[in-house]
């Protein structure tokens, strides 16, 4: 087993992360509960900026929420000087919410409704990355009918496709994402942006797809990207003064997975760059990524209590907990993997092998496949690594079960950063066929 950031195991025999025992998050807040260790966001946040300050290179670190966004985190986020990646209205309203600088935010998505471009433009936002001619045109209707301007990176696909699963390949010609470089979408909307005279052109953006362990793609990416460029000098004098290389750097969910280190994806980015700004003839641009998994996935742990269990003789025994795809949609969506550990008996050595089983009623609403562990009593606190990126984010209702709280630990405290959803909270937005007849 191997752990993350400052989880390690305390006197007790117990998990413990950011010097607080998770047997005692579980009791103070109850569970499921997502715990993040602070220490660990920070630590990746500065070892991607300090690579791009090291090397000398002007550089935009923008966090991508998607992978976890709440109030806290986005001021956690501000606090460590990283600009800010959104994908909705919602995520934008958060991060105003937390009082996020709004020129360090970049609004992404591939289907904005005309309501969050105009939100996003009254706000003043740093950059609007378009994906498409609609999203084009209501951009410079907006512009010009507000008398305000934007700026913005046209996303291209540039055909790349790196080795992560489907569902989250992005750069490939045949995606939902992006203008395509080789079908002349890309240089349309490079002549209808320039032309608009209401958006101010910054450079372009690309994202080749997530979860990846290599900087191959990524360097592939860049040599495409310039090979347009330089037709797009010549024929309109065209430079970026931006290029988004995107993010998408891997993490390590299980002993199968061989991350590199955050500053190697910088360092392969830069010397690329550098390299084919130079072959070209061109000053080399600001440098934008967009860390998401990376920041907070591993930063992430969730915490479940055990329940029933169910033997399968000669097949498989089955260990339930009070969670599963409602908090983790993440193994019935794409085959996620993960590790976990009993977190009251963690040195404890294993005595049987268990799948765990999630409580929604679902056959597919499995966390885990066959992980050996102690034999686990009614009521243990199991504790599954690496979940700080697309839990919370993709958490739901299903079966009307709640979502669960978020705590922050840091230096020995813990921090309610989410409170837990009640029975109450679900039906707020109810409304009834008719109203209910009290009895006398």
């Amino acid at each position: 087993m191997q752990f993350h950031g400052t989880a390690k195991v305390n006197q007790k025999g117990h998990l413990e992360i950011g010097s607080v025992d998770t047997i005692k998050l579980a009791e103070e807040f109850g569970t499921p509960l997502y715990v993040y260790d602070v220490a660990l966001i920070r630590e990746r946040a500065r070892s991607f900026k300090e690579t791009f300050e090291t090397l000398g290179v002007n550089a935009q670190v923008a966090y991508a929420s998607k992978a976890f966004s709440t109030v806290a985190m986005v001021q956690l986020a501000a606090e460590e000087g990283l600009s800010l990646d959104v994908v909705s209205g919602g995520e934008l309203y958060t991060a105003l919410a937390a009082g996020f600088p709004a020129g360090k935010i970049h609004f992404h998505g591939n289907n904005k409704s005309l309501q969050e471009l105009d939100m996003a433009i009254e706000a003043g936002i740093g950059c609007v990355v378009v994906d498409n001619f609609d999203e084009l045109e209501m951009l410079v209707e907006l512009c010009s009918s507000t008398g305000k301007s934007v700026n913005v990176l046209l996303r291209v696909t540039p055909g790349i496709e790196a080795h992560t699963h489907d569902y989250i390949l992005t750069g490939q010609e045949d995606s939902k994402f992006g203008f395509g470089l080789e079908n002349g979408q890309a240089d349309k909307a490079l002549l209808e942006a320039m032309n608009s005279g209401s958006v101010r052109l910054l450079g372009l953006h690309c994202h080749i797809g997530s979860q990846i362990f290599e900087t191959t793609g990524f360097l592939l990416a860049a040599r495409k990207i310039y090979a347009k460029l330089n037709e797009w000098k010549k024929l309109y004098g065209f430079e970026p003064k931006v290029l988004n290389l995107g993010g998408g750097f891997g993490i390590r969910y299980t002993e199968e997975d061989n991350p590199i280190p955050a500053s190697r994806y910088v360092v392969a980015i830069i010397e690329e760059v550098r390299e084919q700004a130079d072959q070209y003839g061109m000053a080399v641009p600001e440098i934008w990524i967009e860390p998401g998994r990376s920041l907070v996935g591993d930063a992430g742990t969730t915490l479940y209590r055990t329940g029933s269990r169910k033997e399968v003789p000669d097949i498989r025994q089955y260990l339930a907990v009070d969670g599963g795809m409602s908090d983790n949609i993440r193994p019935a969506l794409y085959q996620a993997k993960y590790e976990a550990v009993l977190a009251g008996r963690v040195l404890a050595k294993p005595e049987e092998t268990v799948a765990i089983a999630g409580k929604c009623c679902e056959s597919g609403d499995m966390l885990i496949w066959d992980i050996p562990l102690p034999k686990a009593e009614k009521a243990d606190i199991l504790a599954v690594f690496c979940t700080g990126a697309y839990g919370y984010s993709m958490a739901n209702n299903y079966n009307r079960i709640p979502r669960p709280a978020v705590v922050f630990v840091e230096n020995g405290e813990a921090k309610l950063v989410v409170k837990r959803e009640t029975f109450e909270d679900m039906v707020r937005l109810d409304l009834p066929l008719k109203e209910r007849v009290k009895s006398k």
